[in-house]
């Protein structure tokens, strides 16, 4: 369950993110479906660094369970990245709730260099559940800030890229494949939209089966508007649909 709920929180938060030219600050929100059920809410805030300043940017993601699925098994999750303009990852934390578990899970880039250091801590037994260190590109994205980098590409139909991404256990090449142009329905509007597939499930960055796309607005601004989560038969269909967008 948790890197389910993981990566519908980094498929919604990275595909908001921008080039530093273009950066925003800017809220999303996205309503969950998952069988028929309105399953939950997720909410991206990005604060996007002053210009010139030196600093990192940043966005932060929650996602809370509603209604049935809330019954069933509450998450109330929250992910903060820090990336530098080029958007290579310096350092995330998952703050995870689900049902009685408390995990903090943090991992550091490039502190040394090459490398990124992995923390994974029980905060209902107070101890460390897990720990890492794996070597890394110099520059490596997370799993928000590589699916943020394949919008600020030009891919023609059929095209498809590859970009470094580790989530801190696991160091990868990610593929990145643009599809077709669709009209989206959102309860935000109707869209003219290109559909991406992103190739991190099959043992690629998780083991489990499944695919994952994103629709981007077929304009300038690449509004992400929706995405599935395609699970075998006990997950089944996980769609994200855009409510409301909101510049900040």
């Amino acid at each position: 369950m948790r890197n389910f709920v993981r990566l519908a929180v980094a498929a919604m938060t990275a595909a908001a993110l921008c080039p530093a030219a273009e950066l925003r600050a800017e809220a999303l929100d996205y309503r969950v479906e998952w069988k028929l059920w309105h399953a939950g809410d997720i909410h991206l805030a990005y604060k996007p660094a002053p210009a010139g300043s030196g600093k990192l940017s940043e966005a932060e993601v929650t996602l809370r369970t509603q209604g049935f699925v809330d019954d069933l098994y509450s998450v109330d999750n929250q992910y903060t990245v820090t990336f530098d303009n080029e958007l290579c990852a310096d350092s995330y934390e998952f703050n995870v709730k689900e049902g009685s578990k408390r995990r903090r899970i943090t991992t550091k880039y490039q502190q040394p260099k090459g490398r990124a250091s992995y923390r994974e801590q029980d905060l209902v037994q107070n101890k460390i559940a897990s720990r890492k260190t794996i070597q890394v590109p110099d520059c490596v994205h997370d799993e928000l800030t590589a699916l943020a980098k394949f919008r600020t590409m030009s891919l023609e139909p059929g095209e498809s890229v590859e970009l470094p991404i580790s989530n801190g256990k696991k160091s990868v090449s990610a593929k990145v494949t643009r599809q077709e142009t669709e009209t989206v329905n959102t309860p935000a509007g109707s869209f003219d939209a290109v559909r991406y597939e992103i190739f991190v499930f099959n043992n690629v960055l998780y083991r489990r089966t499944g695919r994952l796309f994103v629709w981007l607005t077929d304009d300038e601004h690449r509004l992400p508007v929706q995405f599935q989560l395609r699970l075998r038969v006990y997950f089944g269909t996980i769609t994200l649909q855009l409510v409301s967008e909101e510049t900040l």
